[in-house]
């Protein structure tokens, strides 16, 4: 993690920005010497077997080493160092010099490789000038240069100095000043900027740079043509305009003025911003210029001086990515085509160079000779030329000639040309160079005379036999041959093409007789020039690494290495995808049996593999690959990229070579008719060459693939392989990295046809742990084969998909491009994903099911992509036929599944692009054949679209785009053309204007989609299989977000129900209006609307989610509505219970305020025994036995009931002549497996026949599935409906009624008799409607009855006041003591909140709880679904059948105990932490709010001098919203003489606080659910909430709708289905309980099942077409293994066999792969589906 976490800051350029820089150690100043040898350095070293000694000087820097006899150190240390000193004088200070001694060693051990003498390098080094001086130490030593010519030691130090000022303000001028040592990368300039979006013809100096990057980056040769804009030239056009009104008519003054403004500071030359850039990038992106430069047919940098130190550098590392391909004649006149590495070519070298200033050109010259079309060389008369070029003398360029194999070719062979830039006399290293390496020697001067400086040179070059041209511009004499091999050829007054043909000539004439050849990588062993490669030592330990790897492969055959060393994704790893293939394509009528047996046989292939040994080559790879660098990583793979190709380029041309002709055999003898035996053998050797090929093709993707193989094995079996050396796990954080670096990604193994998934995911995990969750816009590309793709993408965006003739692209590939910070504010993207397919209509695919596969893999790149361009070659659509079918069939699919990509289509090729009415015709055209095509496809798919534009929104006009041709002539010397780069840069902005308008997706969204993508293409349906993983996700998470805003919205109304509730029963309010709730909900509507626009418009899923925004808008504002009617309902409901217990409340309160009344009169006539406490007592005890008995024999007693007795009797005056069996139990109707036995089938004239005696003869069932499905839809609805109307009785306030029996029974007959009346074909029977009205009054029987038993202990006089009779007796005392009346009232206003305040206290700590537990409980805090998952984790983890059958039959009521359960663990587990202290805060919350009641009813009253009344009446209305209490519950109590409202409210105080402490003393774990009102439960609460969803079950499986919203408009779905024997479901006419599973049938062919009674079946592919009740159910197939309900089949084999008494045999076998699966399985496998 820290490695991921450093180069993920290393890569960051904010990081790198703002990063702390660690505070360098001050540099310690010492005195500067005053003389040579003053002070001095002094180390040791060994090297070899030798010891040395250093010495330098701090005054001059000059370095002196010799070597010392190791036998006596100290005495020889003395001798040598004395010897030095007596030279100079001794020295005054010694300092060791640790840095110095190794810098010496590297260069003893580079002149020791090279053959070399050490001391030369040492002359150099003393002889080079100091970068802060100019002057080199031996000037300063000994008042004059060394012998050795460097080009530094011809100048003085002020003109050193002069031209170091120039190049440092030509850095500056280009904002390239800081780049010098902190370089620029490749990830700098590869990403999408303004700079990249823009064609730039002309631009500001500052801006030069970019410009010049991004148009080299698109192969745009005009790169060096950038015009700069003068930023004065306004003001000089405006100058002139008045000077010539000034001066109209003197040229003299206008020459004079116009001289004086020509003091502007030069231009750049073009050279030297090519220069900067290289100077000041880093080795990749060097590489990568290097590589677009040799594109763009120009010359590169072959030795380069560097700007200050003036060291020459061999830049080798960049030329290793560049390939070189020509055609040359045998000596059979054979055309033979070759294509290599160039640093690995054997070419002949022409070397041109100069002597002095001369009147011609060189380059221009070299060009004529190259290609006169194309400015290879850049030379004086190039466009944005000028006179100073600062950077370009003595780097030496290289071009190559490679000829086309034609007769008009202008060298018959590959020949290299060399121009050193410069007079070739102040750059003798490179003359030198060169001149040895050259087969011929081309050399410019004005005259060949004695007393030049160049003469020596020229006569050295005249004695070698090499052959030496000299062109002299200050002559005109013609060719003439001084002697073999030396010409000279006059320049002056002659026509160019004449000279350039005699040059021509004579060079043909030389390398003809010429053997001598040049290797690019023989540069590198010439002494004193620094090798790039051997320079950086990133890039030397990288390639060492490379190499050491590479040597594994020695000796061995190209056709075999994949076989030898690659052994995980060869055969077994092709098995396993054709068996997947075969798993999703399921044939056979056992399906079960057959996927079982699929991956049972593919679990044995990911065995084989993990079991397969991994080669050394890749335990080399994955050791290099975790370890180092990531600078040197990236290196190692560039590598051993290029050493890869170079090892297999020899086998692979081979190859093609032999398969071309044979294909062109095959083509001649198809053409012939020819139909004998010589065709297939011709054809079979076709066959073997292909598969040979495909063998020898041998690049990193294959390396990365044996990676993915190796973890997919490993995943599949989840353990490490023995001889693996990490953990597999961290394998995809490999090609995470990778692809941050730059490299591209194998999305489809081409050679399998085949996604692994597994991987892909894993990698792309990483990749978010890398980069985070970024947002990608996915660009995909498809096209037929060699059309340009992934030569277009590269030129687009500057990547890396292998380009070359053929078929270069395998499967698909993708690479990341980043956005650059200021392109995301404006795109809302971080990164454009880009994936390269291969082509369609490939000719080696030919015969092996082309048409299919080039369909999986257009509709897995158009599905993927958000935009995919559509690339053609030519422009003839007719040509394009199957190509636009293939491609509009994608499309016509992905709107079928909800996708809803843009495409762009790309006509490469085309001639003539800027004929607008050509391409006029060319769009209508394509139009046409579009729409065409979309007729074509519609009938595959069974579509109506009749137009492209009914399948895609498609812009002819902005959406076709016409390339220009690649190449600017023939290759391989033409350029790319520039019109090409501008159709590009025009591609380009129109991708980004896509990208704009789109959300892109997120890289988790990218795995769910290629999942989605894959999963159904494997299936033979795609549109039928497509489960749109990112939609469903995206739906569910909706479906969370609305039940939390629908919680949001009942908990607020909650609140306010209870509070008008409250209101209702202190008779506040006696009218309860819409209008009003409507308010109350108002705030909490409006967030809930303000949370929903933010979930629409800012979450990362938006853009799927916007398309149920205007429904799910209806919906909650239905919710709010159904709330509020509800609410009113019940309050209504409330006034009206309010009115009917009017009467018992009366009475009640009258009992209770007589007792007090007459209790208070006892005591008055006992005041003279208020000491004697046993008399009080004996009387009050009377006293209350005689009231008690008066109450009782004037109220009738309220009795037990016995509710089944009463529905048995309603039942039996109904159904008179049907016996009623009182000790009958009722059938559970809601869970008998068939409606059969209920039902009589209707006939036609009114005639019906038994159902059983008839149809079950007939048909071996009765009713079929549909029949099934509406008759157990009406009992579980009817089941609902008197579920609420047994609610809304509220039989706990107003107690039991028979008639509440009687409104139950005529509403059950009501829904029977409207159902039978209805479109269905039969009737019910009587026993139908009295087992429903049994089992339903059997179900809430102990719920009536628990309600009455409150009912009548609230309202039983004896049992009521009995609880009472403690209060009463404490009055009594307080009467007979003589207490006040304002004491007295407040005891018994107390004694009468009591109940209250208990009551109000659970009912909001209920509403608290239910608040908690929606956030805390992990089973509650979701929507449904979530609920289910745990559900059936409780069910697993306990493995209780029955339970498991009470979920199965009766999901609604195990859903509702399953809350209670969990409700009940919660307070039980968490009463001490959460619940009493929600309790005891309740508590005191409303303690506050009633004594600030009570203060304010006092102050009220004192300040309107008013009576007790006035008192009553301010507390009980303060009070009303909290309690129900009312001055009513005071009447009959006289409080007349009360006028102490402050004792009062005291009072009042003191005894509240006594009662809170006994109702909190009373909180308890066992008390509270007690206490708790039904109706306000937390559990009660949760179940409201959790169960007004769908519970509509599957037709075939009965597994629940998991949708949250009850009545939702979107088809039924569950996450996953069940084996349809759990519920019940056999084959027909057997005993035998069914194994399938509905989402494996419904991918079958062969499956069929009968949807009606008749024998008419329908194919479970066509499942919609079975009626309402299937076509209302979308079942997607799904052939995973699905391990539940598979483990719990074999775990209850035999409870479900005893349960149903049938039995699982014969075609209801269970598989034996199911029996593998463990309860851990079947738990996890919830996380996955749920």
């Amino acid at each position: 993690m820290s490695q991921s976490i450093t180069e993920m800051v290393n890569t960051c350029e904010t990081c790198r920005t703002h990063q702390k820089r660690q505070t360098r150690e001050p540099l310690l100043p010492h005195s500067v010497p005053e003389r040579p040898w003053q002070k001095i350095d002094v180390d040791l070293f060994t090297f070899g077997q030798q010891e040395y000694l250093l010495l330098v000087d701090y005054y001059s820097k000059f370095i002196e080493i010799t070597d010392l006899n190791s036998a006596r150190v100290n005495s020889k240390l003395l001798q040598k160092s004395g010897s030095f000193l007596t030279k100079h004088q001794a020295p005054t200070m010694l300092n060791r010099i640790e840095w110095l001694k190794e810098e010496y060693k590297l260069m003893l051990k580079k002149a020791k490789a090279d053959g070399k003498d050490p001391y030369l390098s040492l002359l150099n080094l003393r002889s080079t000038p100091l970068e802060d001086i100019g002057a080199s130490p031996a000037q300063l030593l000994m008042g004059r240069r060394g012998k050795n010519k460097d080009f530094r030691t011809e100048l003085r130090p002020d003109q050193y100095q002069q031209q170091k000022t120039k190049k440092m303000n030509l850095f500056r001028r280009l904002q390239l000043e800081s780049r010098h040592f902190n370089k620029l990368r490749a990830a700098d300039v590869l990403q999408i900027t303004e700079y990249s979006l823009q064609t730039h013809e002309s631009c500001a100096e500052e801006e030069l740079v970019q410009i010049f990057i991004q148009k080299l980056l698109m192969m745009n040769y005009r790169a060096r043509y950038i015009h700069v804009r003068d930023p004065n030239e306004h003001d000089h056009t405006q100058q002139r305009g008045i000077d010539f009104f000034e001066d109209e008519g003197d040229i003299f003054k206008s020459i004079v003025l116009s001289n004086t403004r020509t003091s502007q500071s030069e231009r750049i030359h073009p050279l030297d911003v090519q220069m900067s850039v290289f100077h000041c990038s880093d080795g990749f992106l060097k590489q990568l210029i290097v590589t677009k430069l040799s594109q763009c047919q120009y010359a590169l940098p072959l030795l380069v001086p560097d700007p200050f130190t003036h060291q020459i550098e061999f830049p080798l590392w960049t030329f290793r990515q560049i390939n070189k391909s020509w055609r040359i004649r045998n000596t059979s006149n054979e055309i033979i085509s070759q294509i290599q590495p160039i640093y690995k070519a054997k070419t002949p070298v022409v070397f041109f160079f100069r002597f002095g200033y001369v009147s011609s050109s060189k380059s221009e010259m070299m060009n004529s000779l190259i290609n006169e079309r194309h400015n290879t060389f850049f030379h004086r008369n190039c466009p944005g030329s000028s006179r100073t070029r600062v950077l370009m003398d003595g780097v030496v360029e290289i071009a190559w000639f490679c000829p086309s194999g034609k007769n008009t070719d202008k060298f018959s062979e590959c020949v290299s040309f060399c121009n050193l830039h410069g007079d070739a006399g102040d750059h003798e290293k490179q003359l030198q160079i060169l001149t040895e390496m050259s087969s011929v020697n081309v050399v410019l001067l004005p005259q060949l005379q004695r007393n030049n400086k160049s003469a020596t040179t020229i006569q050295k070059l005249y004695k070698k036999q090499k052959p030496l041209i000299c062109l002299l511009t200050e002559d005109e004499s013609a060719l003439i041959e001084m002697k073999k091999g030396k010409f000279k050829i006059g320049l002056k007054d002659r026509n160019q093409s004449d000279v350039s043909e005699e040059i021509r000539t004579i060079i043909n004439e030389c390398l003809s007789e010429s053997s001598s050849t040049f290797r690019l990588e023989d540069v590198s062993k010439h002494s004193d020039i620094r090798v790039d490669e051997e320079d950086d030592k990133y890039c030397r330990r990288g390639r060492a690494a490379a190499q050491q790897m590479m040597s594994l492969l020695e000796k061995k055959e190209v056709t075999e290495i994949k076989e030898l060393f690659l052994p995980h994704q060869g055969k077994l790893w092709h098995q396993w995808s054709q068996k997947n293939k075969e798993l999703h394509r399921p044939q056979g009528y056992e399906i079960e049996m057959d996927i079982s047996r699929k991956h049972s046989e593919m679990n044995k292939i990911r065995k084989k593999q993990h079991e397969s040994d991994i080669s050394d080559f890749m335990k080399f790879f994955i050791k290099e690959m975790n370890s180092g660098d990531c600078y040197e990583k990236t290196f190692f793979l560039k590598c051993l990229g290029i050493l890869l190709d170079e090892y297999t380029s020899a086998d692979l041309s081979a190859l093609h070579h032999k398969y071309n002709e044979k294909w062109s055999s095959v083509v001649k003898l198809k053409k012939d008719h020819d139909k004998s035996d010589q065709l297939k053998t011709e054809q079979t050797e076709l066959e073997r060459i292909s598969d040979k090929l495909q063998a020898a093709t041998f690049g990193l993707e294959h390396i990365m693939r044996e990676i993915s193989q190796i973890y997919e094995s490993c995943s599949s079996v989840k353990k490490n392989k023995k001889d693996l050396q990490v953990h597999f796990s961290s394998l995809p954080s490999l090609a995470a990295e990778m692809m941050i670096s730059g490299f591209p990604l194998e999305l489809m193994d081409g050679d399998a046809a085949h996604v692994p998934l597994i991987w892909i995911s894993a990698v792309l995990d990483e990749l978010i742990q890398k980069l985070e969750d970024q947002r990608v816009f996915v660009l995909s590309v498809l096209g037929i084969q060699s059309s340009g793709k992934s030569t277009m993408l590269n030129a687009m965006f500057g990547l890396q998909f292998a380009v070359s003739a053929g078929r270069c692209t395998r499967g698909a590939f993708m690479q990341l491009v980043k956005v650059s910070k200021e392109m995301k504010k404006q795109i809302k993207i971080d990164y454009i994903l880009v994936v390269d397919t291969e082509g369609l209509r490939a000719l080696e695919l030919a015969g092996r099911s082309t048409r299919g596969h080039d369909n999986e893999l257009a509709t897995f790149v158009v599905g993927l992509g958000n935009l995919t361009l559509i690339n053609i070659f030519g422009e003839n659509p007719s040509e394009m036929q199957d190509v636009l079918q293939i491609v509009v069939q994608a499309f016509l699919r992905m709107t079928k599944v909800r996708l809803n990509p843009s495409c762009v289509f790309v006509h490469q090729n085309v001639s003539d692009v800027t004929v607008g009415e050509k391409n006029m015709e060319g769009r209508r055209r394509l139009q046409e054949k579009l729409d065409e095509m979309t007729k074509l496809a519609a009938e595959d798919e069974v579509c109506d679209a009749e137009r492209f534009s009914d399948v895609i929104r498609f812009d002819v006009d902005n959406d076709v785009k016409y390339f220009a041709q690649l190449w600017e002539g023939s290759p391989p010397m033409a350029p790319p053309n520039p019109n090409y780069c501008e159709n590009i840069y025009e591609l380009k902005e129109t991708i980004m204007s896509h990208a704009a308008k789109s959300h892109g997706m997120t890289l988790k969204n990218v795995i769910v989609r290629i999942k989605d993508l894959w999963e159904a293409l494997l299936n033979e349906r795609f549109v039928f299989s497509f489960r749109n993983s990112l939609e469903i996700s995206a739906y569910r998470k909706l479906e969370g977000e609305y039940s939390k805003w629908s919680w949001s919205l009942r908990s607020a109304m909650m609140e306010t129900e209870n509070k008008l509730h409250n209101k209702i029963e202190n008779e506040v309010i006696h009218e309860v209006k819409e209008t009003d709730l409507q308010k109350e909900l108002k705030e909490t509507y409006e967030e809930v609307k303000k949370s929903m626009s933010e979930l629409f418009e800012k979450d990362k899923d938006a853009d799927i989610l916007i398309q149920w925004k205007t429904s799910f808008e209806i919906k909650i504002k239905e919710l709010q509505g159904n709330i509020v009617r509800e609410t009113k309902r019940k309050l209504n409901e409330v006034l009206q219970q309010r009115d009917l217990k009017k009467k018992i409340d009366a009475q009640r309160i009258n009992h209770e305020n007589t007792l007090y009344e007459k209790s208070k009169e006892l005591a008055l006539k006992l005041k003279d025994k208020t000491n004697d406490e046993e008399t009080l007592k004996k009387e009050f005890d009377l006293f209350w036995e005689k009231c008690v008995n008066n109450i009782i024999r004037d109220t009738p007693a309220i009795r037990d009931i016995d509710v089944m007795r009463d529905v048995r009797v309603i039942l039996y005056d109904a159904y008179g002549s049907v016996p009623v069996d009182h000790n009958k139990k009722s059938r559970d109707i809601l869970t008998v497996l068939s409606y059969s036995d209920y039902v009589q089938f209707k006939k036609s004239r009114n005639i019906i026949i038994n159902s059983i005696n008839s149809t079950k003869k007939m048909f071996g069932h009765a009713l079929c599935k549909v029949g099934e499905a509406q008759v157990r839809s009406l009992v579980t609805d009817v089941v609902q409906q008197t579920e609420k109307m047994i609610q809304s009785f509220n039989i706990s306030k107003i107690g039991y009624n028979v008639s509440y029996i009687q409104q139950l029974t005529d509403y059950i007959k009501k829904r029977v008799t409207e159902h039978q009346d209805g479109q269905v074909k039969y009737l019910f029977k009587n026993e139908f409607f009295m087992d429903l009205v049994l089992y339903i009054c059997e179900r809430s029987n102990k719920i009536i009855t628990d309600q009455h038993r409150l009912f009548r202990e609230d309202n039983d006089p004896v049992i009521h006041l009995e609880k009472k009779r403690g209060d009463y007796y404490s009055i009594f005392q307080k009467y007979c003591h003589g207490a006040t009346s304002a004491v007295i009232l407040g005891e018994i206003i107390s004694q009468k909140l009591k109940e209250p305040i208990e009551q109000s206290v659970y009912k909001k700590t209920a509403r608290d709880l239910a608040d908690e537990m929606r956030s805390n409980c992990e089973s509650l805090n979701g929507n449904r679904s979530n609920l289910e998952k745990h559900i059936l984790k409780t069910l697993a983890e306990k493995e209780d059948f029955d339970k498991y059958m009470d979920y199965i039959h009766k999901p609604r009521d195990h859903f509702k105990r399953s809350i209670r359960a969990e409700v009940s663990r919660y307070i039980t587990d968490k009463f001490s932490v959460s619940v009493l202290p929600k309790m005891k805060e309740n508590s005191e919350l409303l303690q506050q709010k009633i004594m600030k009641a009570a203060h304010e009813s006092t102050e009220h009253v004192q300040e309107n001098r008013g009576d007790a009344g006035l008192w009553l009446k301010s507390f009980t209305q303060q009070i009303s919203d909290e309690l129900i209490f009312s001055e009513k519950d005071l009447s009959g109590v006289k409080h007349d003489d009360v006028d102490d409202f402050n004792l009062l409210e005291d009072l009042l105080r003191k005894e509240l606080t006594v009662i809170m402490d006994k109702i909190s003393s009373r909180f308890n774990i066992k008390s509270f659910p007690v206490k708790l009102d039904y109706m306000f439960r937390p559990d009660e609460l949760l179940i409201d909430h959790f169960c007004q969803c769908c519970w509509i079950r599957c037709p075939f499986c009965k597994v629940i709708c998991t949708n949250t919203i009850e009545n939702h408009d979107e088809d039924h779905s569950a996450p996953f289905h069940r084996v349809d024997g759990v519920s019940g479901a056999k084959f027909r006419g057997t005993t035998n309980l069914s194994v399938w599973i509905c989402t494996s049938s419904v991918a079958s062919n062969n499956r069929y099942f009968y949807p009606s009674a008749s024998d008419d079946t329908v194919p479970y592919k066509d499942y919609r077409s079975a009626g309402e009740v299937f076509a209302k159910w979308s079942i997607t197939p799904d052939l995973s293994e699905l391990p539940y309900w598979k483990w719990f089949v074999c775990r209850f084999q035999k409870d479900l066999e005893e349960y149903y008494n049938k039995t699982f045999e014969g075609s209801g076998e269970i598989p034996d792969e199911w029996r593998r699966y463990r309860k851990k399985d079947a738990i996890e496998s919830l996380d996955q589906y749920m």
